[in-house]
């Protein structure tokens, strides 16, 4: 039987349900009963939080994951410091970052700085903070996923990422799920909200 979950995945979990060492948490620590064959279409590294799609069709993965079937993906970012409009343009632009040890150029983005901190849960546990170093909130909308993407382009403007969500994938979004939640979707209303045929 196929079937579909949506989590929210939270601070400090690896986007699988094996361990790699005995401290790490996973996917199975999250107290949900998911089918056996069931596995994560994408990933967030433990560090970043957010949206997250879980299924046994393989079909899905290939769908959304190949890099020829490009899908929008939404991250909200807290990173060290204020972004200069310049810092803000590279961004929209595509900057430089390496990838597999080769320089690779991003594809445009959509960059937007916010001017309040979004509402979302706590992270467990909260960022350090530092009283001489104000942070700040950007959103950015990618079409493309390289590993710890988001990370790489901020850190080459000069804005470490202190929180990373991921909130939204195409038209599916977190909206109120807590970290950790678990909830199961039909394939017609995800496959919708996904702009899949």
């Amino acid at each position: 039987m196929i079937t579909y979950f949506i989590i929210y995945k939270p601070f400090g979990v690896l986007s699988q349900f094996t361990r790699e060492a005995e401290d790490q948490k996973t996917l199975a620590d999250l107290g949900f009963d998911f089918p056996k064959d069931v596995y994560p279409v994408g990933r967030l590294d433990a560090d970043s939080e957010g949206l997250l799609i879980l299924s046994n069709d393989k079909k899905l993965n290939e769908a959304l994951l190949h890099p020829r079937n490009k899908h929008n993906r939404c991250y909200l970012a807290q990173v060290e410091g204020i972004p200069t409009e310049e810092s803000l343009k590279q961004l929209r632009n595509g900057v430089q970052f390496k990838v597999k040890g080769k320089m690779y150029q991003s594809q445009a983005a959509i960059v937007t700085q916010l001017q309040s901190t979004p509402s979302l849960p706590e992270r467990n546990p909260p960022i350090r903070f530092r009283m001489n170093k104000p942070t700040s909130w950007i959103q950015l909308e990618l079409s493309e996923g390289k590993n710890r993407q988001v990370r790489k382009m901020c850190a080459a403007v000069g804005f470490p990422v202190l929180r990373l969500v991921r909130t939204q994938i195409e038209n599916l979004e977190l909206g109120d799920m807590l970290p950790g939640e678990v909830r199961s979707i039909e394939r017609t209303e995800l496959f919708s909200l996904l702009q899949l045929k």
